[in-house]
């Protein structure tokens, strides 16, 4: 074969190579005028319904109280460990001031030494006091010298009962992770890990400026959530994806599936009688607000656990079926439909063990007494405070399995629907049967031609 012959050859060739490159990494090919603007007067209303209820029911802050000193429910200061000294857990008091720790539950005299610990008051108005507490040899929680520490203030208490230690300061490891986080995702995810990472921001900020004070003010949590939910979505799926067709698929598939998951959660909260109030925090909050509805708080959490899976499920679905309609243009909407099923059921699996296992992990102590406590299977599992979290569980799994057929089915619709992709399959159509009905022959097109001009100049 000649040079110039081979040329034609390594052309095809470039083209084909660049074209298949720029699918695998460039932005999701365009869709029709029509089918935008189908997709947008589907979303544009749902996009104008959910600012409105942004603005219709955002909070003017959290609500004042006085701290009740209860839980979480008090006043915080810092502190710093300034000396640790052993001492005989027998020996009577050491002065006032002293306080002693809560310890392992069992009983028993205490074994070993106990830790006379003086620490320093280091914010508010008695900044430099220093008070002590007795730390018993069978307590989880050891201080050191120097270490960081929160105190909780209790202004009406005896002087020498104001502060305690409830917890220690934690600040510099989480900042630390946190940090370490965001460098991951940006040295992998690059400039789409930038935003993501925005968008977690803004996700967070929905949920402490609006979500959390709009309940405590009285708006019915399941509203609350639906609204904050939603505009969470919208901002992360367009932020992270990009304003196309393909994301506006994604979001249609996450809203059909929050739906469902909204009213099975309705449905069988109410059903199995699940109150919400099954620990210690719950009930405070009902105690310093009576005004918020605690099984709708219930429900609000299930919407917004199940939102972050969902959105990596529809977009995973909605982005296979875009890829898969690409590297064959002509193939129908059942062929395609369950190709990417195909890819769904696998991730499927995946998904709802991972969700179970999140809620197994957290409730992992809970089922531990269970266990210590003997009782049968049954009994935990049809508790209120395990059921909850059965019902939590399954029927966000729902959602989730339910997401991969709606999302697949949809986004299929779209791409075989779509004007400009059938135009794209029909013409790659016809540019193959053209290029093969030559090189049956054996001979090039440009070759065939050089020698018709021939042919017709010599006649």
């Amino acid at each position: 074969m000649t040079p110039t012959e081979h040329a034609p050859h390594a052309r095809d060739r470039a083209h084909a190579h660049g074209h298949g490159h720029a699918h695998g990494h460039g932005p999701a090919a365009p869709v029709s005028a029509h089918l935008r603007k189908v997709i947008a007067a589907v979303l544009i209303p749902f996009a104008a319904a959910v600012f409105t209820g942004l603005v219709v029911l955002w909070p003017d802050g959290t609500p004042p109280h006085e701290h009740s000193g209860l839980g979480l429910d008090q006043q915080r200061e810092s502190g710093r460990v300034v000396r640790i000294q052993e001492t005989d857990c027998g020996q009577p008091g050491g002065g006032s001031g002293q306080r002693s720790p809560r310890g392992r539950p069992g009983g028993g005299t205490p074994q070993g030494p106990c830790e006379k610990t003086d620490i320093e008051v280091t914010s508010g108005k008695d900044e430099g006091r220093v008070f002590t507490e007795l730390v018993q040899p069978g307590a989880s929680r050891r201080y050191s010298v120097g270490q960081r520490v929160v105190l909780a203030y209790a202004p009406k208490a005896p002087e020498n009962l104001q502060y305690s230690v409830t917890d220690v300061d934690r600040k510099l490891p989480m900042a630390l992770l946190a940090g370490v986080f965001a460098l991951a995702v940006v040295a992998i995810g690059r400039l789409r890990g930038v935003f993501a990472l925005v968008a977690l921001v803004i996700s967070f900020g929905v949920l402490t400026l609006f979500i959390l004070p709009a309940i405590l003010q009285g708006s019915s949590p399941l509203l609350v959530a639906v609204v904050g939910g939603s505009a969470i979505m919208l901002i992360a799926l367009y932020l992270c994806h990009g304003l196309n067709a393909r994301t506006s698929v994604a979001v249609l598939g996450t809203t059909v599936s929050l739906l469902l998951i909204g009213l099975l959660g309705a449905l069988f909260t109410d059903w199995a009688h699940l109150t919400g109030d099954t620990d210690d925090q719950t009930g405070l909050v009902h105690g310093l607000f009576p005004q918020i509805e605690i099984r709708g708080l219930l429900l609000a959490g299930i919407i917004i656990g199940s939102l972050g899976v969902l959105d990596d499920v529809t977009v995973t679905q909605t982005s296979a079926v875009w890829e898969l309609k690409d590297a064959d243009p002509h193939t129908s909407w059942r062929k395609l439909y369950a190709s990417a099923m195909r890819i769904g059921r696998d991730h499927i699996a995946s998904v709802v063990n991972t969700l179970v296992m999140a809620y197994a992990g957290a409730a992992l102590p809970l089922l531990l007494l269970f266990s210590i406590a003997d009782s049968g299977v049954g009994t935990v599992a049809t508790s209120e405070i395990v059921a909850e979290e059965i019902v939590r569980t399954l029927v966000g799994s729902i959602g989730l399995v339910a997401s991969v057929p709606v999302t697949t089915a949809l986004a299929a619709l779209v791409v075989s629907a779509d004007r400009h992709n059938a135009k794209k399959g029909k013409t790659a159509k016809g540019k193959g049967k053209g290029k093969g009905a030559a090189r049956a022959r054996g001979v090039p097109a440009q070759s065939r031609a050089r020698h018709g001009g021939r042919r017709r100049r010599a006649g």
